[in-house]
């Protein structure tokens, strides 16, 4: 194992992975990564196993010391990554000298990147996944955010990693190969088109008007959301009254609106059950444009099937699939 420095800690850097699935009648939450899609290619393009533990950076990250040669990638949002005020490129590998200082400054668009060492970082696992859940206060590095001062490990890097390392190997700083993931496997950060979605177990509770409300309006991400929920700000969604519902489970991606009328999207770290009508639920697919917008952006939603949202997914896996294996054919 090497050692990585935390020289500044960034707005919220927590370690993340793909969450802890199975644990929600216990009142655990799955969290993990929010945007999984950009973690599982940061993994991907460093030769670790998608559900890897990584960093998840929000708005500005970290400054990192990595005290022996490491093989990195950043995803996500389009974070300034620099080393000696040298601008990384993102969406590719980058070989680091020992002892080099990585800085992630804002990120000018979008809301959250992910970092990925070769060998993942090495925490314990909690209840099977090594993500932080900073309400409970487990997982990732003591339940928490990091702070300056904090050391990381990473684990070994894959064979994969090592042969790609050492192809790489040229004097400097950093290097990189010339291939990266293309453009059309990374949709940009920020942009905000409509989130697709499918009726909510109580659709009906809403009137005609409410609905097309829904679905016709554009609404402001507040600056109260985190990684529990997006809350969304604008006009209230007017409706009939609505009967008093006893809790139930609730999804990442489920929209409830609460007896204020203005929607709140759940995201990885929410509740595991909910007392607010579900007017609708994000299809999977589009989890990751949820996780990438910022306070003051907008959002709207566009409904589709549910058996279009579920070839939305597999097409996208599809994607996924064809990426990883053109990224393992580089330094086969």
């Amino acid at each position: 194992m090497s050692r990585i420095h935390v020289l500044a800690p960034g707005q919220l850097t927590t370690v993340q992975d793909l969450g802890r699935p199975g644990w929600q009648r216990y009142g655990v939450t799955p969290g993990g990564a929010l945007d999984a899609w950009a973690l599982r290619l940061a993994n991907a393009l460093v030769g670790n196993a998608e559900g890897a533990a990584g960093l998840e950076l929000t708005l500005t990250g970290p400054t990192l010391r990595f005290l022996a040669e490491a093989l990195i990638a950043v995803t996500g949002a389009d974070f300034q990554v620099t080393v000696n005020d040298r601008r990384l490129p993102a969406w590719r590998p980058v070989r680091l000298a020992a002892g080099t200082e990585v800085v992630l400054g804002a990120a000018l668009a979008g809301c959250r990147g992910y970092l990925a060492v070769a060998g993942g970082f090495a925490v314990p696992r909690v209840l099977g996944g090594r993500g932080t859940h900073l309400a409970a206060g487990f997982g990732g590095l003591n339940g928490r955010a990091l702070r300056t001062g904090d050391v990381l490990k990473n684990g070994p890097p894959s064979a994969w990693a090592r042969r790609l390392a050492a192809a790489l190997a040229v004097p400097g700083a950093f290097s990189f190969p010339r291939w990266e993931i293309s453009a059309e496997a990374r949709p940009p950060p920020g942009a905000a088109p409509a989130i697709r979605v499918v009726r909510g177990p109580q659709w009906d509770w809403f009137d005609a008007g409410a609905r097309e409300q829904f679905l016709r309006e554009r609404f402001t991400v507040s600056a109260r959301s985190d990684r529990m929920g997006l809350r969304l700000e604008g006009p209230a969604l007017a409706g009939a009254e609505r009967p008093e519902m006893l809790s139930e489970g609730v999804a990442t991606g489920t929209i409830q609106v609460p007896p204020d009328g203005r929607p709140i999207v759940l995201l990885a770290d929410r509740q595991t059950i909910g007392g607010y009508p579900k007017i609708a639920q994000a299809a999977s697919v589009d989890l990751s444009a949820l996780a990438q917008v910022r306070p003051g952006d907008t959002v709207g939603f566009e409904e589709v099937t549910v058996a279009a949202a579920q070839e939305l997914w597999r097409a996208a896996e599809r994607q996924i699939a064809t990426v990883r294996h053109g990224i393992a054919a580089h330094a086969a």
